[in-house]
């Protein structure tokens, strides 16, 4: 039991030792990481536009059909149509669909 102790009290003290150490760059690392980010925007427009906006849109619109469906249900069973869980889904459907249009100049890309 002390040499468990012991061992995990020596790594503790070697893994703090490790982490308190300095590194300093020599070079431009500003320049560096300017022209990643000019190299990368680019791409991260480009999988945003053509990924990750068409897989929220397929999911509002499957979400806003399917609430439609209950909530026609719904109506049939209660004669009341309740508006506000299909109106909230498609107004974020709208304003996924034309995200791509305004996002990029309010982001700066």
């Amino acid at each position: 039991m002390k040499k468990r102790t012991f061992i995990a009290l020596i790594t503790a003290a070697v893994m703090t030792a490790f982490c308190g150490l300095t590194a300093y760059a020599s070079g431009d690392v500003a320049g560096a990481v300017q022209s990643t980010w000019d190299s990368a925007k680019s791409q991260i427009r480009t999988i945003v536009d053509n990924v990750v906006f068409p897989v929220i849109d397929v999911v509002l619109a499957i979400l806003l059909f399917a609430k439609l469906a209950t909530a026609y249900m719904d109506y049939r069973k209660h004669g009341q149509f309740e508006w506000a869980a299909p109106a909230i889904l498609f107004g974020c459907l709208l304003f996924s669909l034309t995200a791509p249009l305004y996002l990029w100049s309010i982001v700066g890309i």
